[in-house]
């Protein structure tokens, strides 16, 4: 049975100097795993497997995609959504609850459809899973693209971008005060607090996008950035959005991914870019490039692990 090393320092642990490529980045970035809840299934034991396995392999975080719910094309025609009512995913909080006693990884949402879920109760969730983890968790907050799972859940997909700023402005009072009392345009709670609070006060709050109007959201409330697209002219331009809404991107942690569909040794180079554009943190994702079983997944974080000079760990 796997029991996690819980004496690790975490500040070690937490900065990674790959250097195993020609020209390989050489600054620090952390380097964690996208959760392929969508190709290995529901069994708690492989979730085990591969939790296990990446911390071993010197991965530092386990990020997870969140849908309640998935469309039934037959229901909507011309449904073009990337997942429908048969892709599987878990309840991001519910599955941290379990990763927490079992492993040492920061446990990262990215992203939470913060408006289609209740507020309040969103900050409890977030709370609980940071006291187990002891702080090492990230909320990453988005708006989501499913209309039809915001309707199933009872909420306005129309004003999204919205309600997701007034979320965030409440969660951190909830995360940080004994008692709250708020009123705003969506949201009111008449003094009333969270107990316990969480480890971080406040939680750091990421948020995804990449439009206009997301980034000047980002640059005015976020705590770290989830960029939709790679290094390049994109990136750039969206840094000088961030800029001209008064936000330095230095100061904004920034979290990359790299698929695996290329082979390892372009992941690897995909991790170099990232960190020469000025990531703080990048995520391997091994889902769509054909693995069957969780011990695929596993062989091809093994060789991106080995490619970038993760230091692998003992974990009795």
């Amino acid at each position: 049975m796997w029991i996690t090393d819980r004496d690790v320092d975490q500040h070690q642990v937490n900065t990674v100097q790959p250097g195993a490529l020609p020209g390989q980045y050489r600054g620090r970035v952390q380097v964690g795993v996208v959760f392929p809840q969508t190709e290995i299934g529901a069994d708690p034991v492989v979730i085990r497997a591969y939790a296990a396995a990446a911390e071993e392999l010197g991965y530092q975080h386990i990020l997870a995609y969140d849908h309640v719910l998935g469309a039934d094309p037959e229901h909507h025609p011309g449904w073009d959504g990337p997942y429908d009512v048969d892709s599987t995913f878990h309840e991001p909080f519910v599955l941290f609850g379990y990763l927490a006693a079992i492993t040492g990884l920061e446990l990262v949402t990215s992203v939470i459809v913060a408006p289609q879920r209740q507020t309040a109760l969103l900050a409890k969730q977030a709370a609980q899973v940071d006291i187990l983890t002891g702080g090492n968790f990230r909320l990453g907050v988005g708006l989501g693209w499913n209309k039809v799972e915001y309707d199933a859940l009872g909420k306005d997909f129309t004003n999204r971008g919205r309600r997701l700023t007034e979320q965030v402005e409440l969660m951190r009072q909830l995360w940080t005060q004994r008692t709250v009392t708020f009123t705003g345009r969506y949201e009111q709670v008449t003094g009333a607090g969270l107990a316990p609070l969480p480890v971080q006060r406040p939680i750091p709050v990421w948020i995804g996008g990449g439009s206009e109007p997301a980034l000047k959201r980002i640059a005015k409330i976020a705590d770290g950035w989830f960029p939709p697209y790679q290094p390049g002219p994109k990136l750039s331009h969206a840094k000088e959005v961030l800029e001209a809404a008064g936000r330095d991107p230095k100061t904004l942690g920034m979290e990359g991914r790299v698929g695996v569909t290329r082979g390892a040794e372009a992941a690897a180079e995909a991790v170099t870019n990232w960190g020469l554009a000025g990531a703080t943190h990048v995520t391997v994702n091994t889902m769509g490039f054909g693995a069957v079983g969780v011990d695929s997944h596993i062989a091809a974080l093994a060789e991106v692990a080995h490619l970038i000079g993760l230091p692998t760990r003992e974990i009795s």
